[in-house]
């Protein structure tokens, strides 16, 4: 009789043992299934080189910036000659310089010289040599960083960057039609190059790690406002502590192009 007990002792253990780890199981699977990534980021293929060419010199003076572009590979308003291939937004002026102050939407020019108003005091700002669909040149001689006082428009001292800093530069504005469907992510690091430091892409609170340099597709972005957030992270994942990080930056998607 005491055998008969045993036994069956047993197979209630052994029963109670299953139901349980089945019960485990399936929350596993029932939690792995609510992680669903929303956006896909997908490196670009490689890019059209531009070996020599070089941002030499920056100047503000008078509410006009001054720079000299040099090398005879890269030329300010031509079309870069891989950008049919890349599926993404394109700008018809060609090659360009976008030059960003503090944590600001970059402001595109397509000439060497141009005009434009800085409030006075203290700023960050970092001009870099562009192609024509808006990656970035990233090589030292293709940007100039500084931290500069303005006062009356115009540049009183400067010294530069010499720290990690990041800055955010793609996307920017309103995305239609076909430029929808590929969108680009691009940043600039300044004195930060990877590996040794580390940037997380929050992209409509999905969060994204990236450990190398260069430009990316985002794929599957809902229509209307979409808000991305760059962080400068060190080797432990932890936040940089240097001036404007994180910086972040809202943007629009339209799939069909609003009526005039």
């Amino acid at each position: 009789m005491k055998s008969i007990v045993t036994i069956l002792s047993c197979l209630i253990l052994l029963a109670s043992c299953k139901n349980q780890a089945a019960q485990g199981s399936t929350a596993e699977a029932g939690s792995a299934d609510t992680i669903q990534v929303k956006y896909t980021l997908t490196p670009f293929s490689r890019s059209k080189e531009f070996p020599d060419a070089s941002l030499r010199a920056m100047a503000y003076t008078n509410g006009t910036f001054s720079t000299v572009i040099a090398g005879s590979t890269y030329k300010l308003g031509e079309q870069t000659s891989d950008a049919p291939e890349k599926n993404c937004a394109n700008s018809k002026e060609g090659q360009h310089l976008h030059l960003i102050v503090d944590a600001e939407p970059y402001i595109a020019k397509y000439e060497s010289s141009f005009t434009q108003d800085i409030s006075d005091g203290d700023h960050y700002l970092l001009c870099f040599l562009s192609r024509s669909y808006h990656e970035s040149i990233k090589t030292q001689a293709a940007h100039k960083a500084v931290k500069a006082n303005v006062k009356a428009k115009s540049i009183t001292k400067m010294e530069d960057v010499t720290g990690p800093m990041l800055f955010y530069s793609r996307p920017k504005g309103v995305y239609t039609g076909d430029d929808t469907k590929k969108v680009m992510l691009d940043y600039y690091l300044v004195n930060a190059d990877l590996p040794g430091f580390k940037v997380e892409a929050d992209i409509n609170g999905e969060k994204h790690l990236l450990d190398k340099w260069q430009p990316y597709y985002i794929e599957g972005l809902p229509e209307g406002d979409n808000t991305i957030k760059l962080s400068l992270l060190d080797s432990t994942s932890q936040l940089v502590n240097v001036p404007l990080n994180p910086v972040s930056r809202t943007f629009k998607i339209e799939k069909t192009p609003a009526a005039n």
